[in-house]
């Protein structure tokens, strides 16, 4: 059945970033952190994944942080409040790693991966643990959701490259100085591929630092989510092979094979683009046909 969209808000400035709620009482009684929904806006449209960001068991609702990065994703955020989703799977993957740690348990969001932050330090808080959270944007204008993460986190580190907000930087800098200051017990990384590649190899052990055990967010090709098909396979530093969709998608950053990732995540980027062009001109054809009719 499709789900209705109860609220739409754009975030930052950028015009790419939309926050929505859905209705779906039935996956809402079962997510928590850590797990992800797969999309489908219509009968034609591929099922998209994307990380359940907040859910609310009372109003039977899961909210979205969306970018705009391809047509599948404009799509969906061209809806409106009121208009309706063809299909939502879920709650998939697997519950974050709660525990009652002894130290700190550092969260790190860069850009959309801002968003599924705030679960994880919601949860991980109301387990007893005391939470540092590091977020980081390209600037000022990308940062979302910095009260929500802060009204779960005891202290809140933000930083941007061109230093519009925050200390100037990368999330990898801060957490050197925190893990060179005191014991962590956990680390955990959410955003791009190359951001959460270079927070392992600070926490990895191989320098001058400490390990510390690190979990870091895939949010890979998906088709039907449950192991089946093999399109979010990842390789292992042993060579083995996990499925985001099942081992994960919070998985140990530690055996994750980055440099294979990262070229896995660019084999579909001139595709994708065309896809986006060929729905912007039918977009303005149609939009021509209708100015003309009127």
């Amino acid at each position: 059945m499709p789900y209705e969209i109860l609220e739409k808000i754009q975030l930052g400035d950028s015009g790419t970033i939309f926050e929505m709620v859905l209705k779906t009482p039935l996956i809402a009684k079962k997510a928590y952190a850590g797990n992800f929904i797969l999309v489908r806006v219509n009968e034609t449209g591929e099922r998209i994944p994307l990380t359940i960001a907040d859910y609310d068991r009372e109003k039977g609702t899961v909210t979205l942080v969306i970018q705009v990065v391809g047509k599948s994703t404009k799509l969906l955020c061209n809806l409106k409040v009121g208009d309706k989703v063809l299909d939502v799977v879920g709650p998939l993957g697997n519950r974050i790693h709660i525990d009652k740690y002894e130290h700190p348990v550092v969260i790190i969001g860069g850009g959309i991966g801002i968003a599924p932050c705030y679960p994880q330090s919601k949860e991980l808080r109301e387990a007893g643990n005391k939470i540092i959270t590091i977020l980081g944007a390209r600037s000022k204008g990308l940062l979302i959701w910095k009260d929500r993460i802060k009204s779960v986190s005891d202290e809140l580190i933000i930083t941007t490259d061109d230093g519009s907000e925050g200390r100037k930087g990368v999330v990898t800098d801060p957490l050197k100085e925190i893990i060179k200051e005191k014991e962590i017990s956990l680390v955990i990384a959410i955003g791009p591929l190359i951001m959460m590649k270079y927070v392992v190899l600070t926490t990895n052990g191989s320098g001058s630092l400490p390990k510390v055990k690190t979990y870091v967010s895939l949010n890979t090709i998906m088709i039907d989510g449950t192991g089946m098909c093999g399109c979010c396979r990842f390789l292992t530093l042993d060579g083995g092979v996990q499925f985001a969709c099942v081992d994960g998608p919070d998985v140990d950053g530690h055996i994750v094979d980055f440099d294979n990732l990262l070229k896995r995540a660019d084999r579909f980027l001139e595709q994708e683009k065309y896809s986006l062009e060929c729905y912007d001109e039918e977009c303005r054809a149609l939009e021509k046909y209708k100015s003309e009719v009127d």
